[in-house]
C-alpha cells in the first residue's frame, strides 16, 4: 500500500494539536479565574472563595502540566515532519516561538511555583501578584502563538531572499490588524471555555446537593462572566469573517458553502457539499440573509466557491461544518448564560433542575467550539501552509516516507492514550471529590499573615452552613 507521507504528517499534526489545544484553551481562562477568586478572597475574607481557589488550583496544575507536555511534543514536528517549512520561514517563526519561551514560559514557571507552594512563605499581597503573573504568562503565551499562526494565515512584513522568507517589518508582523482580531477571538474562546466548565461543575454540585456554597459561587460566576463575554465574542467573530473574506477568499467561500456567486446571497444553514459535482445536497438556506451576515447589506454580491481555482480550494466539508459547529456552540453558551442569569435574578437558579442539567451537559461546549474553530481556520487555509507563499506539499520533509510517519503516528496515539487517560481520570476524580475543607491555620488571613478572630469565627459559621446545605 502506498502511504502518502504528507497526508499522514497532516493527520499526525492534527491529532497532536487537537489534544494540545484542549489544555491551553482551558488554562488560559482558568489562570485568570484563579487570580480573580484569590482577589475576592483577599477583599472579602470569605473562606468559600479560598476553598474554591484551592480546588481549581489542583485542576489547573494537572491541566497546565499536560498542556506543556503536549505543546513540547507538537513543536518537535517542525523539525521532523516539516523541515522545509522551518528552513524557509524559520527567521520569522523561530523568533516568535522563542519569544513565547523567554516571556510566557519563564513568567508562568517562576510564579506558578509560588502559587503552588508558597502561600505560607510569602505575604498575601505577593501571593495574589503571583496569581496575576501566572495569568499574564498564559495570556502572553497565547499572544505569541497567535502571532505566529496569524502570520501563516496572512503573511505580512516579509521579503523573499534566496528562496527564504525573512522579516522586514516586525511591527507589521506582530501588531497587524488580522493578528489582533484572531488573538482576541481565541482569548475570549478560552475564557468562555473556562466559564462553562466552572458553571457546569457548580451545577453538578448543586444537583448532587454537595459542596452547595462553593457550587453556587461557581455557578453564578461562570454564568455571569459568560453572559458578558459571549456577545463580545460574536462581534469579534464577525470581524474575523470580514478579514477572511478580504484576505482568504478560498476559506471564506468554503465556510459559506455557496458554489455560485450570488447577489443577494443566501444564508446556508445546512447542506451536504458534493465537491465532485460542485453542488450542495439537502440544502437549507434563507434568501438574502447571507449578504446581511457577510456585509450587513441585503443587496451585496458574495463570491462562490467556483471563483476559486480547483487547485487552490481547501477540503470544503471541514471548514463548512466546522464553522457551523463553532457557531452552534456559541449559541448554546449564549442561551445557557442568559437564561441562567434571568433565573438568578428571579431567585430560581438553584431550584430549576432542568436548567442545571442543561448547564452541566454544556460542559464541553467551549472545547467543541475551540476545536471546531481551529479546524475551520487550519483546514480552510489548505492547500497552503503559509497562505499564498508556501504550499503544504512543498513544506514537508522530503526524506520522510509514509511508513516513517505511520510508525510515529501510532506511537503518538499510543502514548497520548495512556498519558492523557490517566490525566483526565485524575481531573475527573478531583472534580468528583470537590473542594476540601480548610484547616484552621489555612483559613483566610489578614495582610499580616495572622488570622483575625472575626475571620476565624465567620469561617466556622460559613463551614457549618455549608455542611447543613449539603446534608
Amino acid at each position: 500500500m502506498d502511504l502518502d507521507p504528507v497526508l499522514l504528517s497532516r493527520i499526525q499534526f492534527a491529532f497532536v494539536i487537537t489534544f494540545h489545544i484542549i489544555f491551553p484553551s482551558f488554562t488560559i481562562g482558568l489562570a485568570a479565574w484563579l487570580a480573580t477568586i484569590e482577589g475576592m478572597s483577599m477583599a472579602t475574607k470569605n473562606p468559600i472563595y479560598r476553598r474554591v481557589f484551592d480546588f481549581w488550583l489542583k485542576v489547573f496544575a494537572v491541566s497546565f502540566g499536560m498542556g506543556v507536555v503536549s505543546g513540547i511534543v507538537m513543536a518537535f514536528q517542525f523539525g521532523t515532519n516539516w523541515s522545509v517549512l522551518s528552513e524557509r520561514t524559520g527567521s520569522i517563526q523561530g523568533p516568535l516561538l522563542g519569544y513565547e519561551a523567554f516571556t510566557a514560559f519563564l513568567l508562568e514557571a517562576t510564579f506558578f511555583g509560588i502559587v503552588m507552594f508558597g502561600r505560607r512563605k510569602v505575604a498575601p499581597w505577593f501571593y495574589f501578584v503571583s496569581c496575576c503573573m501566572v495569568a499574564l504568562g498564559t495570556t502572553a503565551s497565547s499572544f505569541w502563538i497567535l502571532a505566529n499562526n496569524s502570520w501563516m494565515q496572512v503573511p505580512v512584513g516579509y521579503a523573499i531572499v534566496d528562496g527564504k522568507i525573512i522579516p522586514t517589518d516586525w511591527k507589521e508582523i506582530i501588531w497587524g490588524y488580522v493578528f489582533h482580531i484572531r488573538w482576541l477571538h481565541m482569548l475570549l474562546a478560552a475564557y468562555l471555555t473556562t466559564c462553562m466548565c466552572v458553571a457546569a461543575t457548580g451545577a453538578w454540585y448543586v444537583l448532587r446537593n454537595v459542596h452547595f456554597a462553593e457550587g453556587r459561587v461557581m455557578l453564578h460566576w461562570g454564568l455571569g462572566l459568560a453572559a458578558v463575554l459571549i456577545p463580545v465574542q460574536l462581534v469579534i467573530g464577525h470581524l474575523n469573517g470580514e478579514y477572511t473574506e478580504e484576505y482568504q477568499p478560498s476559506k471564506f467561500t468554503a465556510i459559506e458553502g455557496r458554489w455560485e456567486t450570488q447577489q443577494p446571497a443566501d444564508l446556508i444553514l445546512f447542506a451536504w457539499p458534493d465537491e465532485e459535482n460542485e453542488r450542495n445536497l439537502f440544502e437549507i438556506a434563507i434568501p438574502k440573509w447571507g449578504s446581511f451576515f457577510d456585509d450587513l447589506s441585503f443587496t451585496s454580491k458574495e463570491p462562490g466557491i467556483k471563483t476559486i481555482p480547483e487547485e487552490d480550494r481547501p477540503p470544503i466539508a471541514v471548514p463548512f461544518f466546522g464553522f457551523r459547529i463553532m457557531v452552534g456552540m456559541g449559541l448554546v453558551m449564549l442561551g445557557i448564560s442568559w437564561c441562567g442569569n434571568l433565573l438568578r435574578m428571579i431567585g430560581r437558579l438553584e431550584h430549576t433542575h432542568w436548567f442545571l442539567w442543561c448547564t452541566f451537559l454544556a460542559f464541553p461546549s467551549g472545547f467543541v467550539a475551540v476545536i471546531s474553530g481551529w479546524y475551520t481556520a487550519e483546514v480552510g487555509r489548505q492547500p497552503w501552509v503559509v497562505y499564498g507563499l508556501l504550499r503544504t506539499a512543498d513544506a514537508h520533509t522530503p526524506s520522510l516516507t509514509g511508513s516513517d510517519v505511520l510508525i510515529s503516528l501510532i506511537g503518538y496515539v499510543a502514548v497520548y492514550t495512556v498519558v492523557f487517560s490517566f490525566g483526565i481520570v485524575y481531573i475527573y476524580r478531583l472534580l468528583r471529590d470537590g473542594p476540601a475543607e480548610l484547616e484552621p491555620a489555612e483559613e483566610i488571613t489578614g495582610a499580616t499573615g495572622k488570622r483575625p478572630m472575626a475571620a476565624a469565627g465567620s469561617a466556622k459559621t460559613a463551614t457549618g452552613s455549608t455542611q447543613q446545605a449539603g446534608e
